[in-house]
């Protein structure tokens, strides 16, 4: 008997007593997907410094490559999300290409318009109409880039705000924001749609333009039913009830999907589940509460001190251990508490959910989908990164291919 079968038999004998449908819950962590971000493999740091790390990869194929190590360890992360122009390249055709090969696609496209230096005093609320135009036609070519990758999104965040009281008028900032973005939904294919992410402090300390979720929302509804907001774990204060959000977004029809990270005081990029995995599972309980199907779920962290793959791996693996533990509450016996008013009985349903171990299911499902039973041991033994610092060493990325600097200190 293995290692994970030995694991397997007593919890799969106790979900079974308990009157879950082991089978069901199965078959919903094998089509369990996550999307990895390309600017998570290269070289980042903080607003100090950027921290180089042996094996980076020097170009966006090089990071496809540790994106299809990551998802051949996991069997649950077949979509990379790319940034442009930090993954710009020459041919559009052999990216699609490298991804096919890896046996991977094309996640959300991700407009970058808080980098150049027009962009100060922001992108599509600036004063300046000339820069308002820039803006909108990078989004316009991200809409090409994302038809030719086969990506069905646009994920957008903006940095645009103010840090001084009477530095741009609010109201003609927003006009302009709602203007900008009406051009860009009007310009997407029907296979897409438009992710609207919020932050509500940083760069722009005074106001940020996209501050909160209602604020997103009614960009949303003004848009149109493909437009949707996207949830930072990162972008709220510390306090904030992240879980209720999902659910008011979720029963508006307007949830489109996560950045997935974790963070102690603000948007520090954690691995996800590291500081509050209890919050990560109510809101993987509340994504379960009515919806037919999971919004867009991508990591969003750029990892500074750690490893990268290694990094990768273990926050994929904490969102499936998440999802597995989230589809143990036992929904009736909730329901029945909540309705006759025990508060106490409710809270306990919810947290044996959360405290069961399903290590040994998501291993077992893991080896089922041809992935490892123990991804971070077959990483550290397969000796990958060290391969990779070899091979990536000195080197110059292959010059056919226009990429942005690996080293990049800005995250989302």
């Amino acid at each position: 008997m293995t290692d994970t079968q030995s694991g397997y038999q007593p919890l799969a004998r106790r979900l079974t007593d308990a009157g879950h449908d082991l089978a069901a819950i199965e078959r919903a962590l094998a089509a369990f997907a996550v999307e990895t971000p390309s600017w998570g493999y290269g070289d980042s740091g903080t607003r100090f410094g950027v921290f180089p790390q042996p094996g980076r990869p020097r170009d966006v194929f090089e990071k496809i490559a540790d994106a299809a190590e990551v998802h051949r360890l996991t069997g649950t992360a077949p979509a990379v999300a790319f940034h442009f122009p930090w993954d710009a390249v020459d041919n559009l055709g052999e990216l699609s290409e490298q991804l096919a090969e890896s046996g991977l696609r094309a996640g959300a496209v991700n407009p970058n318009l808080f980098q150049d230096p027009d962009y100060k005093l922001g992108s599509l609320t600036n004063p300046d109409a000339r820069i308002r135009r820039k803006a909108v036609d990078h989004l316009l070519d991200c809409v090409r880039i994302a038809a030719e990758l086969g990506s069905t999104a646009q994920s957008l965040w903006l940095a645009d705000g103010t840090n001084y009281a009477g530095q741009d008028d609010l109201r003609a900032r927003r006009d302009r924001l709602q203007e900008g973005l009406a051009e860009y939904y009007g310009a997407l294919p029907a296979e897409q749609e438009l992710l609207v992410e919020y932050k509500f402090f940083e760069p722009a300390f005074y106001a940020t333009d996209i501050g909160d979720w209602g604020s997103a929302l009614l960009l949303c509804q003004a848009l149109g039913e493909r437009a949707r907001v996207l949830v930072d774990l990162g972008h709220h204060a510390q306090g904030v009830n992240v879980e209720q959000i999902v659910a008011t977004l979720a029963r508006e029809g307007r949830l489109g999907g996560f950045h997935f990270n974790n963070r102690k005081y603000a948007d520090d990029d954690l691995i996800v589940g590291s500081v509050n995995p209890l919050e990560l599972f109510l809101i993987f309980a509340e994504l379960g509460a009515g919806a037919s199907e999971l919004p867009r779920l991508t990591i969003d962290q750029s990892h500074n001190i750690e490893a990268k793959v290694e990094a990768m791996v273990l926050s994929v693996l904490n969102l499936q251990e998440t999802y597995a533990k989230s589809l143990l509450i036992d929904r009736a016996a909730l329901a029945q508490a909540q309705r006759e008013g025990d508060v106490l009985r409710g809270h306990e349903i919810v947290l044996d959910a959360y405290s069961t171990d399903v290590r040994p299911v998501c291993a077992k499902v893991r080896e089922e989908l041809g992935a490892a039973a123990d991804p971070i041991g077959e990483l550290r033994a397969s000796g990958y990164a060290e391969r990779m610092a070899r091979r990536r060493a000195g080197a110059p990325a292959d010059e056919r291919h226009a990429t942005a600097p690996a080293g990049l200190g800005v995250t989302e």
